[in-house]
């Protein structure tokens, strides 16, 4: 029977910086190097906090009393922060969230909180903006839910094939935002123009 797989340790992670370092040519015990292998270990700590958490669970928070609101809700403008899971670069942008409640709203630091907690994971850009809507969808089921991610991925502009300023827009619409269309063009045009 084999024994369950340790997880690396803080040591674990610091000793793979010091293997990176000396790879790529440089001396892990210069003295500008000293304190980077715990550095990056405490900063992918934090750029990967997604995994500690199931960002699911800030939708569960509800609130009934709207008021008679039934139009979309969006909020603009979310800064993405993740990294590429093929190169293991950032890509930064934005993200735009909306939905059509169907009896009940959720706090909008909610949402902003849903698109950090799974862009702070190892991501495709594809992926990430289907798992917001998905969501959202799921847990508090409204009639529609519209997500728009706008990133510049650094493993095209710093690398590969050096395209800086090109940027990779994703869209995942479902239930009315997607299929009727005027709900749709209301979407779209909330997220372009505000």
């Amino acid at each position: 029977m084999t024994e369950p797989k340790r997880p690396p340790t803080q040591e674990d992670a610091e000793a793979a910086v010091r293997t990176l370092i000396e790879w790529a040519g440089d001396d892990p015990d210069r003295e500008g190097l000293l304190d980077t292998p715990a550095r990056v270990a405490r900063a992918y700590k934090e750029l990967f906090s997604g995994y500690e958490s199931d960002p699911r669970e800030y939708l569960e928070r509800t609130f009934e009393e709207v008021g008679g609101y039934d139009e979309l809700v969006v909020l603009r403008d979310i800064r993405v922060v993740s990294f590429c899971e093929h190169h293991m670069l950032p890509f930064l942008g934005k993200a735009h969230v909306g939905y059509l409640p169907s009896n009940r709203v959720v706090g909008i630091s909610k949402l902003a909180r849903v698109v950090h907690g799974f862009a702070r994971r190892l991501q495709i850009q594809e992926k990430l903006t289907a798992q917001i809507a998905e969501s959202i969808q799921d847990i508090l089921q409204p009639k529609g839910v519209g997500v728009v991610i706008v990133s510049e991925h650094s493993c095209m502009t710093m690398r590969g094939v050096n395209t800086p300023g090109s940027r990779l827009t994703t869209s995942h619409l479902l239930g009315v935002v997607r299929d009727d269309p005027r709900t749709r063009q209301e979407f779209l045009e909330l997220v372009r123009n505000g």
